[in-house]
């Protein structure tokens, strides 16, 4: 230890004598370490981190299982029998979210609820910051209301306040009674205000075992049980299921999936690419503060042959000189920490909505470890090589050179480590590049509609709930007549079930003149949407063939349908469709076929997902059957074209809506360019992060080429002066110099690039319209660097051709 501290102190005064190299190599590595931390903190918190619950290996995400389906919403009387019937779960719960209409302290406003089994805490492991959780008794229909409060809800209506149970709050009309206040945000859920007992709804629609109405369930397995163990208990009862209710659940499974699997879901690709992008920024600048150090190291070597002649050990020195890199190292992994906390708030800012788990990125004491390891580790790597290039054989030979000492070895260092820097920079700046080819690609997607002045919002109000299906018709006609008087509302359509790029509807049918298939999930499937007349124009969709829905297509009309161009072409190849009729056995429907309209990407531009659920059907919201009008009373949403900025006309839509309603809520608004553009947010955030990390990957390695041109040239002042003395041309000297520049660099270019061709396959999942070997983006950033290595090359170059040669003939 005293050794050890002796060296501490020594490489302290020794990097206090050169403040310009250290300040230099100190920030370079913390450009590398400060990214790479910021980054890692993100990596630990969604991925590494476990799961904020007791025993979280214990739990389990269940879903429904059919061949269209692998992890499908779960029908609530299924769920009670698998409740029932299971031996494997210790605790089986569940959820599903919705939005109320609430009157408490304060205005009334539209919060979001989780409807949750009395198991559901339980099973989670969590207990309520006050009160208590539901019983079983209170989780049955017909029970007395009560309900259990957000935490962000009691802060913000309650103010925290101890004694809130017993109080009372009103959900649609309804009037609950509060018996606790949930913990905070739980993860896997969005954030919740209020919770309700799931077996209290009352709907008809929720207790049809051929509907899952988006109900979801959390298991947490018994001690000792595995989830193979599990699989094959829950196969059991889906198998005995399916011979008790045919019609519903021939062809259902059940598919279990590690909890935290499920709420990570596919983003860990896209962050190990990310991970392994900064990656290659930390290794450039551990290469260029490597190359610093043999360039130092060259006026060292009489020190080194001073300390070998006094009877120093290799070993010896070389335990010097790590101290001296592991203490750059350190300091470059402070500055680092400091660049990582202002990093992390740019990433929480630019990824909480597009990474599950954002609220548990924090730089914790996993990440402090990780950070002083690679501060480190970096010390260790960028001055080992360094370090043993400086023993010198031959002492006397050295201490007879006066300290100049040949450089040839370090030279081809040197130049080794360029190399590296310039391969590892093309792979980074190849993502970017795809990803930017990417993004061109999906902006010329057409969508299907325009999105262009269309705003989408839902009103609600408490009148609703208690209104028949006729009355609630009468007041969203009247609801319509009023928005569609508000100045700068062009065009206005009511719509349930699906809205493009957002939420989803699916229904199963079969064809007129088919028989009808034994069970729903014999059937195909297609995305549903009910809308008013106006709809298409409004979204300007195109009618193809046919015509579009009228005003005669109402409740007291004959049932019709639209269908779009992919329907037509998948289940009418080589037919006209008009006319024909559709079963729609889950709505009581047989609409006639009447109009066919472009297809919608309605699951994003370019995505992969549900390829084989993109049919899509238009009903007549009017002709939506009775029973189902509850759920439209609930929330209505509507798209409205505009004649200007979709944001100047909320408020007089709000004033439109109280003139029929004056408990009406107006909520969930958003430009329908906003959620196209959302809809590549995962593609823009990748192209974001991997242009940061490239262009610092392209100034470290710029940086790193200048510094080590400059340096070789320097070493060949007396050279370039012979020379120039025996006739050599400025040009002449200029092309050496960029010569042997540009050979480094395009060595280094072409392993990059061979690299590159294996490493973008990692990324096929988030590029589109583009191969992973893109030549135009492969040539681009071969070009791209070779240039701005020409100009880091091109300065020191231009500083040799100046050089006198009496002066140079004098050097050293």
């Amino acid at each position: 230890m005293t050794g050890f501290w002796q060296d501490v102190r020594y490489g302290l005064r020794v990097l206090g004598k050169n403040p310009g190299f250290a300040a230099i190599a100190v920030l370079t590595l913390a450009l590398g370490i400060g990214a790479n931390t910021a980054l890692f903190s993100v990596v630990n918190g969604v991925l590494l981190s476990p799961l904020p619950f007791p025993n979280p290996d214990e739990l389990l995400a269940v879903y429904s299982k059919t061949g269209t389906f692998q992890e499908s919403s779960i029908a609530y009387p299924n769920f009670l029998d698998w409740q029932k019937d299971n031996h494997s779960f210790a605790a089986l719960s569940a959820f599903r979210s919705d939005d109320y209409n609430m009157v408490g302290p304060g205005d009334p406003e539209r919060v979001h609820i989780h409807m949750i089994s009395a198991e559901f805490f339980p099973a989670l492991g969590l207990q309520p910051l006050l009160g208590r959780a539901f019983r079983p008794e209170e989780d049955r229909a017909g029970a007395g209301p009560v309900t259990i409060l957000g935490d962000g809800l009691w802060k913000r209506k309650f103010g925290m306040s101890q004694d809130v149970l017993g109080k009372n709050i009103t959900l649609n009309g309804k009037s609950y009674t509060i018996v606790g206040v949930a913990p905070g945000r739980i993860t896997g859920l969005s954030p919740t205000d209020v919770y309700t007992p799931i077996g209290q709804w009352t709907d008809p629609t929720f207790r049809d075992r051929r509907i899952s109405m988006g109900m979801n369930s959390i298991g947490r397995l018994k001690p000792g049980v595995t989830i193979e163990q599990a699989r094959a208990d829950m196969n059991r009862i889906a198998e005995n299921l399916a011979a008790a209710y045919p019609e519903a659940d021939k062809g259902t499974g059940v598919a279990l999936i590690p909890l935290k699997a499920d709420v990570v879901g596919n983003v860990k690709g896209l962050l190990l690419v990310l991970l392994g992008a900064v990656s290659f920024v930390l290794l450039i600048a551990c290469a260029n503060v490597a190359n610093l150090l043999l360039a130092r190291s060259t006026g060292r070597t009489r020190e080194f042959a001073i300390r070998a002649a006094l009877g120093a050990s290799p070993a010896r020195v070389i335990r010097q000189l790590l101290t001296e890199s592991v203490l750059l190292g350190i300091a470059g992994g402070c500055i680092g920490l400091l660049l990582a906390k202002l990093g992390v708030r740019v990433l929480l800012a630019t990824l909480a909505s597009n990474v599950p788990r954002s609220e548990e990125i924090a730089l914790d004491g996993h990440v402090l470890l990780y950070t002083l390891g690679i501060s480190v580790l970096t010390g260790i790597v960028f001055g080992l090589i360094p370090a043993l290039k400086t023993l010198r054989p031959d002492t006397h030979e050295t201490l007879k050179e006066g300290g100049r000492g040949s450089s040839g070895a370090r030279h081809r260092t040197q130049s080794v480590f360029i190399v590296v820097e310039m391969a590892m920079a093309v792979v980074p700046l190849i993502g970017a590049g795809l990803m930017i080819r990417t993004l061109s690609a999906l902006g010329g997607i057409n969508p299907g509609f325009d999105a262009h002045n269309v705003l989408t919002f839902a009103i609600s109000s408490t009148s609703n709930s208690a209104a028949e299906p006729n009355q609630l018709r009468a007041m969203y006609r009247e609801t319509l007549r009023q928005l569609q008087s508000v100045r700068g509302v062009e065009t206005i359509s009511m719509m349930g079930g699906s809205l493009p790029m957002t939420g989803d509807s699916e229904v199963p049918f079969w064809l007129e003149g088919q028989p009808q298939p034994a069970n729903n999930n014999d059937m195909p499937f297609a995305l549903f949407y009910l809308v008013n007349p106006d709809y298409h124009r409004a979204m300007r969709i195109p009618v193809e063939r046919g015509r579009s829905f009228t005003e005669r297509d109402d409740e007291h009309g004959p049932s019709v349908a639209l269908i779009d161009a992919t329907f037509a072409r998948k289940y009418f190849p080589n037919q006209d469709p008009i006319g024909k009729h559709v079963n729609v056995g889950l709505l009581d429907m047989q609409p006639e076929i009447v109009g066919v309209v472009g297809h919608v990407e309605h699951w994003g531009l370019g995505s992969r997902e549900h390829q084989n659920l993109q049919a899509q059907l238009y009903l007549p919201v009017w002709q939506t059957p009775d029973r189902f009008w509850p759920l439209l009373a609930n929330g209505s949403g509507y798209v409205a074209r505009t004649t200007g900025n979709t944001g100047d006309i909320t408020g007089a839509i709000r004033q439109g809506a109280e003139r029929v309603a004056s408990s009406a809520v107006l909520f969930d608004v958003r430009p329908m360019e906003e959620i196209v553009a959302r809809s590549i947010s995962t593609q823009r955030l990748t192209m974001f992060l991997l242009s940061v990390f490239s262009a610092l990957a392209l100034l470290l390695s710029a940086v790193g080429i200048y510094g080590v041109i400059s340096y070789l040239t320097g070493q060949r002042t007396q050279e370039i002066g012979v020379r120039v003395a025996l006739g050599a041309s400025r040009n002449d000297v200029m092309r050496m110099v960029l010569g042997e520049g540009m050979r480094i660099t395009l060595i280094g270019v072409g392993i990059g690039l061979g690299a590159a061709l294996g490493l973008t396959r990692l990324i096929t999942t988030l590029i589109y319209g583009v191969g992973t070997t893109d030549p135009i983006t492969f040539g681009s950033v071969a070009l791209l660097l070779s240039g701005v290595a020409l100009f880091a090359c091109y300065i020191p170059a231009r500083r040799a051709v100046r050089v006198d040669p009496i002066a140079a003939l004098r050097y050293e």
